[in-house]
């Protein structure tokens, strides 16, 4: 098989998703060892890798949770192999432990961490800054703008890892990851080189009396690499202007637009654009702000740069105005080049520049997200909402599932991060009146959710959870996960059995349904309803995208045509599949997008006998 991305040769140009550009570049620096849990913006990193790694030119893995993935590069370049692990943003909140202590104890192999950071909340709970990391932790950070950035300093942290022994961020947003642009490539070397292990416990075991010495040791390193980025070519000046403009990540390329857009702002303003952005070159910043009166500072989310570019101010005693946060740069949100325009010629006194943007003689068909059409757990959910109905909390995770908010179902009525509805659900049922019903996903549960279940069983919890097995990780591309019984790539012969580890967890009350089985789900819910103290019930059946890549299977043409349409219009309300929809006034089905689930047919059913049935 052939792998493009791996074999191309050096000096040549591909045209690469940001993300793909970062896989070139870990390729290119040597590494041994990648580890992702996948999430977006940054989940093409691990499926490249992931459709590559049958070549046996490095390890590749998909861990159950961020903080394994990082354990266990962690742990590769303890024993000396060049290490990758990558993750989103909130990801690092869930490897944050393992990150502070392997900061401080050093990593001999070296290892680097992409943290894909996503301002917007475009696919996210929460919009955070993980520069606050890279400062926290001790990380030297880079964040690229280019395509060709993300491929070069990836290499780059990659190598600077190896040689400084010290783990190094690689920090993109949804922009960079998501961007597209040309990348002349590098050299992808032969070999792996693996450090020999040097037993040595006062460095790599963190007692207290071992600890104490490390984090002296941790600063000077960082003082160390920081005479390096004095002098990194990540960190460029450009133009002659009486005012300077600092900029880091994405908003560098807006600035770069903005500069080529406006001719009053170019002639204006000397850039000094950081890549290289923590730790800070105080020396090359200085040496930039003397003499100016005033510097604007462009960079998305947090005031990082800001308040460290006043403290050095500050600390050495300059009058220079600092330009950031404020009425034209917010703290919230992604920037656009019209964003940093309108700042920069604000800062200027320089009159708005309005841009006119043309609207489409047409209009466009809104698209809210929901769940596909055939998607297993809209039938979870309607079985559950028929036992349950508003009478009872619904503690929700994150996943396809949390589209369960959307109505008809409504079932998600509070969500904190990846495997909390069952420990959020337990605590939340110590307060509640009604019952509390607890739904999370096969990956999901094997991510974070196992552990609040063995906690609800041995503090005596009284909740049902609902574990929706579609045999994938569905939200962000089909990963495979250990309950998955196939891939793209074959057979899963190590797979996990969730009803096996749900009992081995000690729960006693465990049922597993097919939720596209109407009847039976709602009589197994019922059941469960009734009793008392910590329930499972497993809602087992295949994504049918997942279904149709991986086993080519697909629900006969002929059964996707279901229902009456003179009868059948209350279906619409009850089950709202995306292949539904009103032709002059009647119930039809899009038989382009029908999986054939026959949901509809049996829900029909139940209608039109209740309706009979009340005729009499």
């Amino acid at each position: 098989m052939a792998y493009p991305l791996l074999e191309a040769a050096s000096g040549e140009t591909m045209l690469l998703l940001g993300n793909e550009a970062i896989v070139r570049g870990a390729l290119e620096g040597g590494v041994a060892v990648v580890a992702c849990y996948p999430g977006t913006p940054s989940s093409e990193v691990p499926d490249a890798f992931f459709r590559m790694r049958a070549s046996g030119a490095y390890y590749f893995e998909y861990s159950v949770n961020e903080k394994v993935a990082l354990e266990v590069a962690g742990g590769a370049a303890l024993g000396g192999l060049l290490s990758f692990a990558t993750m989103k943003h909130v990801g690092v909140n869930v490897a944050a432990d393992p990150l502070m202590t392997l900061c401080q104890i050093t990593v001999p192999g070296g290892l680097a961490l992409l943290s894909a950071d996503d301002p917007g909340c475009h696919s996210s709970q929460n919009e955070q800054d993980n520069r606050y990391y890279a400062r926290l932790a001790g990380m030297p950070c880079l964040e690229p703008a280019t395509a060709q950035e993300a491929k070069d300093m990836t290499a780059y942290a990659l190598t600077l890892s190896r040689e400084t022994a010290h783990p190094v961020m690689l920090r993109t947003t949804t922009r960079v990851n998501h961007l597209r642009g040309p990348v002349v490539l590098g050299e992808v070397p032969a070999a792996k080189s693996r450090r020999p292990s040097q037993k040595n416990p006062r460095q790599f075991v963190p007692l207290p009396a071992h600890a104490r010495q490390h984090h002296p040791a941790l600063l000077e390193r960082m003082e160390a690499i920081r005479e390096t980025v004095e002098s990194s070519p990540f960190n460029r000046i450009s133009g002659q202007g009486p005012v300077g403009v600092l900029a880091s990540g994405v908003s560098r390329a807006y600035l770069r637009d903005a500069l080529l857009e406006d001719a009053d702002l170019a002639a204006k303003l000397s850039v000094f654009e950081l890549g290289f952005t923590y730790p800070l070159p105080q020396k090359a910043l200085l040496d930039f702000v003397r003499g100016r009166d005033t510097v604007v500072v462009i960079e998305e989310l947090e005031p990082i740069l800001e308040n460290d570019l006043r403290a050095l101010i500050q600390k050495n005693g300059l009058k220079t105005v600092v330009v950031g946060k404020g009425e034209s740069l917010p703290r919230h949100g992604e920037y656009s080049t019209q964003v940093v325009r309108d700042a920069l010629r604000r800062a200027l006194a320089l009159a708005p520049v309005s841009v006119a943007h043309a609207p489409p003689d047409f209009d466009l068909a809104q698209r809210p997200p929901n769940m596909c059409a055939g998607c297993p757990h809209r039938a979870s959910f309607l079985a559950v909402r028929q036992v349950y109905g508003d009478e009872a909390y619904y503690s929700s995770d994150i996943g396809c599932y949390t589209l369960g908010i959307l109505p008809p179902f409504r079932a998600a009525d509070f969500t904190l991060c990846m495997g909390s509805s069952v420990s959020a659900g337990s605590g939340f049922a110590l307060a509640a009146d009604k019952p509390v019903v607890a739904f999370i996903g096969d990956s999901t549960f094997f991510h974070s959710g196992i552990t609040g279940l063995v906690n609800a069983v041995f503090n005596g919890h009284n909740l049902l959870v609902v574990i929706l097995d579609n045999h994938t990780t569905g939200m962000t591309g089909h990963q495979p996960n250990p309950g998955v019984d196939a891939t793209i790539h074959g057979e899963n012969e190590a797979r996990v059995d969730i009803m096996t580890l749900v009992r081995a967890c000690g729960v006693t009350q465990v049922k597993k349904v097919n939720p596209v089985n109407n009847k039976a789900a709602a009589a197994a819910i019922a059941e469960l309803a009734a009793a008392s103290g910590v329930r499972v019930l497993i809602a087992e059946e295949p994504c049918p995208i997942h279904a149709k890549r991986v086993k080519k299977s697909a629900k006969a043409v002929a059964a996707r045509v279901a229902g009456d349409p003179d009868a059948c219009g209350e279906v619409l309300a009850t089950v709202a599949c995306p292949a539904f929809y009103l032709e002059n006034g009647r119930f039809a089905i899009n038989e382009s997008q029908c999986t054939g689930c026959m949901l509809c047919a049996q829900i029909c059913k139940e209608i039109k006998a209740t309706s009979k049935e009340a005729g009499k």
